[in-house]
């Protein structure tokens, strides 16, 4: 199986930026915009998850990494 790099999908790259942007707030704790995101908070606390610095890294190695796999897989 060949990979061909194809352009991600537009829905691929709104997550990705949107993932990229909690990540951001949350791994440098910029004060202003924490409070923005308390919603995202609220609903990853329903799942058992707490929205820390450790997770805020992850989100912002999550943004580049779906980017990735969107673009070399078909149909993400």
């Amino acid at each position: 199986m060949r990979l061909e790099p194809n352009p991600p999908r537009l829905i691929t790259v709104a997550i990705a930026l949107v993932l990229g942007a909690i990540g951001l707030a949350y791994a440098w704790p910029i004060d202003s915009l924490v409070p923005i995101l308390d919603p995202v908070s609220d609903l990853l606390a329903n799942v058992g998850l707490v929205m820390d610095r450790e997770l805020g890294y992850l989100c912002l190695f999550a943004c580049p990494s779906l980017l990735v796999v969107g673009s070399l897989l078909p149909g993400i």
